[in-house]
């Protein structure tokens, strides 16, 4: 079973699609909001991508999922087209520059051009402080988290810029706001991706290509495990920041 516990209301128009939308000039007829747009959704065969590449895929745009693991990449696109959404996926390790080049090549087989971006892989393989984290560490989540998403997205700049318009969303993390000691390299990581939307935003804006960032809160999915059975983070949370979380929205079982 898949888990998310992003919004996915009809009638509504959640923050992710609000971002991706420049005016109501954009929208299309009966087709939805989105139509004839194509989307590149990593780390979306579960949890907050799977919600993301759904959504996309209600409001008309074509989608391609991808995640490490075949298996997971079938999974997702078996429940999305079940649901009649115009789905593909390929495998991709966004760390790996060879499995990068092979997404691009397969959204551009499939579907001729790239107007949106959202990066959700992300990595954490240590559960720890921020100076206990060993160097093979840094390396791995800073590359992932980090260095992924700007490496990706200078592959399909190209294409957006030759749609005339282009639309890139990163994911970042409560952590930013509200560091947990035990993430803290993770913390950093997504910090950085802070300062990523800053820049590129500026970069881009030129090339008519909007970069902007999500910052979610605790979401209840496999990724966030750690924190969810944390219960006294879930007291402090509560507690010091007012914040309370939110139950999960079942996916489909496939």
């Amino acid at each position: 079973m898949f888990k998310s516990v992003a919004q996915v209301k009809r009638g509504s128009l959640p923050l992710v699609a609000s971002l991706l939308l420049r005016s109501s000039s954009s929208r299309a007829n009966n087709k939805g909001i989105l139509a004839n747009k194509v989307a590149v959704i990593t780390g979306s065969t579960d949890g907050i991508g799977f919600a993301i590449a759904r959504r996309l895929a209600q409001d008309g745009a074509h989608v391609v999922v991808s995640s490490r693991k075949q298996q997971n990449v079938d999974r997702a696109v078996a429940a999305l087209q079940g649901e009649k959404l115009s789905v593909m996926g390929t495998v991709c390790h966004v760390g790996k520059a060879e499995d990068q080049e092979r997404l691009v090549a397969k959204a551009l087989e499939h579907c001729g051009a790239v107007d949106i971006l959202v990066c959700v892989a992300g990595v954490n393989p240590l559960v720890g402080s921020t100076l206990g984290s060993s160097e093979q560490v840094w390396d791995k989540i800073l590359s992932v988290n980090v260095k992924a998403p700007a490496l990706l997205l200078s592959q399909l700049l190209p294409y957006m810029e030759s749609r005339g318009e282009g639309s890139v969303v990163l994911i970042s993390s409560i952590g930013v706001y509200l560091p947990e000691p035990k993430l803290g390299a993770y913390n950093v990581s997504k910090t950085a991706i802070l300062g990523l939307t800053k820049t590129l935003s500026m970069e881009l804006a030129p090339k008519n290509i909007r970069v902007n960032c999500l910052v979610p809160g605790l979401i209840d999915t496999p990724f966030s495990q750690v924190l969810i059975k944390d219960q006294d983070l879930q007291q402090t949370m509560k507690t010091a920041y007012k914040i309370q979380r939110l139950l999960p929205i079942p996916l489909p079982e496939i």
